[in-house]
């Protein structure tokens, strides 16, 4: 699958993992929104602690796929809410048009995604898929040239960090790389390094 028209130039997926640390959080989340006045930039949220209380469900009760998908789906729409109340000049948004309104009036749009995968359902229903893929398919979607992925400190490089799903959902001509929640300069660079096609470990 080919990159769509850029709407962005980058896709930062900000995972739940960095949440465990506040100071490293705001840290990460100051960084997008510095890098947001330069850049083109679309957050796309983990699924975090909300996630994980579908998952313990899930042991308990063995919910079926669709089930499952859908609660952790909605876990990242929960997560949107969090980081958009955290900063300023952030938009929660739904779908790709209004992804563009909120850049093009000067704001950082939040992905709440479930309406947008629920109108589209792109993926399989499955834990193999998490946010990371989910984030790798928006990339394309937007046709953005890169995607961030922002793990918690100690996270091995992107082929052993994102989920089983994850190289499938990249499309062609999109660079991913992971940075440590604690790397601010290293986020920093991250962003500003946009239209590059390499992927990066």
């Amino acid at each position: 699958m080919q990159p769509h028209a850029a709407l962005v130039d980058a896709v930062v997926k900000v995972g739940g993992g960095i949440l465990d640390n506040v100071l490293e959080f705001d840290g990460v989340l100051e960084a997008i929104a510095a890098a947001a006045r330069r850049r083109r930039l679309l957050i796309v949220p983990g699924g975090g602690p909300f996630a994980d209380a579908v998952r313990a469900w899930d042991r308990r009760l063995t919910l079926p796929d669709s089930a499952a998908h859908w609660m952790a789906v909605l876990a990242m729409d929960q997560y949107a809410h969090l980081i958009a109340a955290r900063v300023a000049d952030a938009a929660i948004v739904a779908t790709k048009d209004e992804v563009s309104s909120a850049i093009g009036v000067g704001l950082l749009p939040v992905l709440a995604p479930s309406r947008w995968l629920r109108e589209e359902d792109p993926l399989p229903h499955s834990w193999d898929v998490t946010g990371d893929s989910i984030a790798a398919w928006v990339a394309g979607a937007v046709g953005a040239h890169r995607l961030v992925l922002v793990k918690p400190r100690g996270a091995p490089r992107l082929e052993q960090a994102v989920d089983p799903y994850f190289s499938r959902a990249l499309p062609a001509g999109v660079a991913a790389l992971t940075v440590a929640g604690d790397q601010v300069d290293a986020l920093r660079a991250a962003l500003e390094r946009t239209g590059e096609t390499e992927r990066a470990g």
